[in-house]
């Protein structure tokens, strides 16, 4: 019988980036709560892993402490972590993010993602609203699924970075109609903000990367970022306390939560490395776990998926097998919506009413088409599988993935080679040059796709700059 956890309070860091000040703040509140470590959450929060006192809250007026269940209330998650350390879009940079992420104040009731599609460390798609940034300045792809979809599902226009808050606020707002598709979200949130929306004029690419190794000391320019991970998710208050005071001292502005319930510390200036290797050795610090540890993603406090990783990972270890790239995540019956990891381990729900008789827990595994957990599809490997075979199953897939690895990329190449040079007709705005497919429309305007430019009205504008029909230029776009 599955025993239910009480829900844990946490804290929530907005895009998963807080200074070593608030840190440092959330500690000495730990302290004062009688706790001696505190714990990451998969969604870039902070969690507080022991049942604590609620009368003594007052004394930290500065913090929200939250059940996101029970007090409905959701967070963000950004991608600022990987700003610049790891393959991104060229307009999107720390101080960008920190400029979006402040305009979200209120309360959220849906989960928010903020991303950069060039980076593997933060999954894209497992908000309800996820932005996604286009190669257009300011300019980013909306994703939508919301609690009672069972797809997620492009929003049909780009939405500008200072209007992200705006078009959340109304998704929210419009809830109560309960839309049942994109198209009727989009009317009802048209309907109740003025933004400057942009026509979306090609699809959204997701380059695909192995993942990162993100543990370490390692260099980037005339700087070094430090990242951080331990095994049992239970932060050391003194360690982190001591660290953020050594953040301080060299001048080091942000502290950055990863989903993998680790943390970031960029921008460690050059001349202060040795210091830094000095403080992890007197406290005992390992910075280079194997990637075999570092790529799993496990329910929080969960410790049956802990002790189940810990045998796989040996069974890893004993056979000499490569995960790099991969990742791996333990998951039950009830999160099967929200993956995000290369492959998935899913414990099965034990039938009810067995009286005395036990029964052995079985498995799924699944794996993300391509091994790539942004193409949000799933394939079902195997099922009901006991414990013991799991080893062999998870090492025939990891064969099975560097056997496919960049054969996906090389046969989309071969395709490009073959295809013909195939001439486009297109209509520019000579002001801001957005461009008028008529494959796509603009639905901004609510122009149906394969509406061609002639067949618009003379009242049409640009979406982006208001400019006139008559603004517009014939263009030939080769593909």
């Amino acid at each position: 019988m599955e025993i239910k956890r009480e829900e844990s309070y946490r804290l929530r860091i907005n895009g998963g980036v807080l200074s070593p000040g608030e840190l440092k703040y959330i500690c000495e509140a730990a302290e004062g709560l009688g706790l001696d470590a505190i714990s990451f959450g998969s969604r870039q929060d902070i969690i507080f892993p022991e049942q604590i006192d609620e009368r003594k809250f007052p004394d930290f007026d500065k913090i929200k402490f939250t059940k996101p269940k029970r007090d409905g209330m959701e967070n963000i998650v950004s991608s600022y972590v990987s700003a610049d350390i790891l393959p991104s879009t060229s307009w999107l940079t720390s101080d960008r993010y920190l400029y979006v992420l402040e305009q979200f104040k209120h309360k959220l009731k849906l989960r928010v993602n903020i991303t950069d599609p060039k980076q593997r460390l933060v999954p894209l798609f497992t908000g309800n609203v996820n932005f996604v940034a286009s190669e257009h300045e300011d300019y980013w792809y909306l994703y939508v699924r919301l609690p009672e979809w069972k797809k997620t599902v492009m929003y049909p226009a780009l939405i500008y970075s200072w209007d992200m808050y705006k078009i959340e606020r109304a998704i929210e707002k419009v809830l109560v109609e309960e839309p049942e598709n994109i198209e009727t979200l989009f009317e009802l949130v048209s309907d109740a903000v003025d933004t400057n929306n942009r026509t979306v004029d090609r699809p959204l690419e997701v380059p695909f990367y192995p993942f990162p190794y993100y543990e370490g000391m390692n260099r980037f320019g005339d700087k070094y970022w430090l990242g951080l991970y331990w095994r049992n998710n239970r932060y050391d208050i003194r360690f982190l306390k001591a660290m953020c005071d050594l953040c301080a001292e060299n001048k080091i502005g942000k502290i950055s939560i990863t989903p993998w319930k680790s943390f970031i510390v960029k921008g460690i200036p050059m001349k202060f490395k040795l210091q830094w290797e000095k403080f992890l050795g007197s406290y005992g610090i390992n910075v280079r776990h194997s990637m075999l540890e570092l790529n799993w993603h496990l329910p929080v406090f969960d410790s049956a998926a802990l002790n189940l990783k810990k045998y796989l990972v040996t069974n890893f270890d004993q056979n000499d097998i490569s995960t790099y790239g991969l990742t791996f995540g333990i998951a039950n019956y009830e999160s099967r919506t929200y993956h995000f990891t290369s492959i998935v381990i899913e414990k099965n729900k034990q039938p009810e009413n067995l009286g005395d008789f036990v029964i052995r827990d079985t498995y799924n595994l699944l794996y993300a088409k391509n091994f790539d957990p942004n193409t949000r599809e799933y394939i079902m490997h195997v099922q009901d599988v006991d414990k013991v075979e799991l080893p062999g199953l998870l090492m025939e897939l990891s064969k099975l993935y560097f056997e496919q690895l960049g054969t996906e990329y090389d046969k989309e190449v071969e395709k490009d080679i073959k295809k013909e040079v195939h001439e486009e007709e297109v209509y520019q705005c000579k002001e801001c040059l957005t461009i008028y497919d008529q494959i796509y429309g603009d639905i901004t305007q609510h122009i149906s796709p394969n509406t061609a430019f002639e067949n618009l009205p003379e009242s049409y504008e640009c979406s982006l700059c208001e400019a006139p029909k008559s603004s517009f230029e014939k263009k030939v776009l080769v593909k």
